[in-house]
């Protein structure tokens, strides 16, 4: 159970949302029919192991409802309260989704972060609002709202969801406690208005680490996430909390240090026309620090050896120390089942 109820969700978030979120992408025994129990616990301890406040739980790797909620039970149990734990709501309908908030409350993660199924082609910023709180309504969980291009919302408004939506879900959304805030990407307009507008009732955040950890010198902002932080090993949480320090010289020093390596993520995470993360080359990105890695089941994105040797030269040229394992273990894990 949550350490919170329904009603004090933003007051919980303004009070414990303070440090930077990764996510963990479940890992697939070796004949792919099951999730792997030993992986899972492997990477939570890793999380813990590099400062992250928290990190997400990824559905979106054709995993069953069963399946998620063993991987969500073993990271709850493995965390004992060391990492806060982010149920992904990407899940095929609704109905599907709402099911999986309530599977996901009764192991004891900790917060949830909305999604929207590929085939929801809204009409109107109504149907959003209307989606937005039938999902909220189901959960007792608090929420963290997600404008993002990924959802194809920009037909309706340049910002996905407008700003006017937004303020409508805030004002009659009482578990709505962050906006990860990346309407209207490239750029960040879509932050800055929601900060502007929405900072003082709820945490207004930006996932993208180039950026935000600028912005979070700027601007107050507790909670950065959630994102494939581990890519820099523990190099996020530990620039986050130098800024939130007040210590931003030091800071900066490790943020050009890890710049090399930024852009060759940068580079390599680009997939036009996609609108979908690439989970494989994100595992790979853990895995060169110390997570397991190990098998994901199909429909994936394929990670070929060009993409492995730009990621690992980039930690190199960062002052990074990848695995020396050979990338053919990648496939395989650190916890093979």
């Amino acid at each position: 159970m949550a350490e919170y109820r329904k009603t004090e969700a933003r007051e919980w978030a303004r009070e414990k949302m303070r440090g930077v979120a990764n996510v963990i992408i479940p890992t697939f025994t070796q004949d792919l029919r099951d999730v792997n129990e030993a992986a899972t616990r492997h990477d939570v301890r890793k999380e813990i192991e590099y400062g992250f406040w928290g990190t997400l739980l990824v559905s979106e790797t054709a995993t069953t409802f069963d399946e998620y909620r063993r991987f969500s039970e073993w990271a709850v149990d493995e965390a004992r309260g060391r990492l806060h734990l982010i149920h992904h709501a990407s899940w095929n309908t609704l109905e599907e989704s709402i099911r999986a908030a309530q599977v996901a409350e009764a192991t004891g993660v900790d917060l949830i972060l909305l999604s929207y199924p590929p085939t929801f082609y809204p009409q109107s910023q109504e149907e959003i609002f209307e989606y937005t709180k039938a999902y909220c309504d189901a959960t007792n969980l608090g929420v963290i709202l997600f404008p993002v291009p990924l959802w194809g919302f920009e037909r309706l408004h340049p910002a996905g969801i407008a700003p006017e939506t937004i303020a409508r879900m805030v004002r009659e959304i009482p578990n709505i406690v962050a906006i990860k805030s990346e309407g209207g990407m490239p750029t960040i307009a879509g932050f800055v208005e929601n900060y502007k507008r929405f900072s003082n009732e709820v945490i207004v955040t930006f996932p993208m680490e180039d950026q935000a950890l600028m912005l979070a010198s700027l601007v107050s902002m507790p909670f950065m996430g959630t994102s494939n932080y581990e890519y820099y090993g523990p190099m996020i949480p530990r620039i986050f909390t130098l800024i939130q320090e007040g210590r931003f010289e030091e800071a900066m020093k490790l943020y050009w240090q890890i710049h090399p390596a930024r852009l060759v993520n940068q580079q390599q995470n680009v997939i036009p026309g996609a609108n979908f993360i690439h989970r494989m080359l994100w595992k790979y990105q853990g895995w060169l620090n110390g997570f397991n890695g190990g098998p994901l089941r199909a429909p994936t994105m394929r990670l070929n050896g060009n993409q492995m040797r730009a990621l690992r030269q980039g930690l190199v040229a960062a002052g990074l120390q990848p695995t020396n394992d050979g990338d053919d273990l990648f496939f395989e894990g650190r916890n093979p089942a």
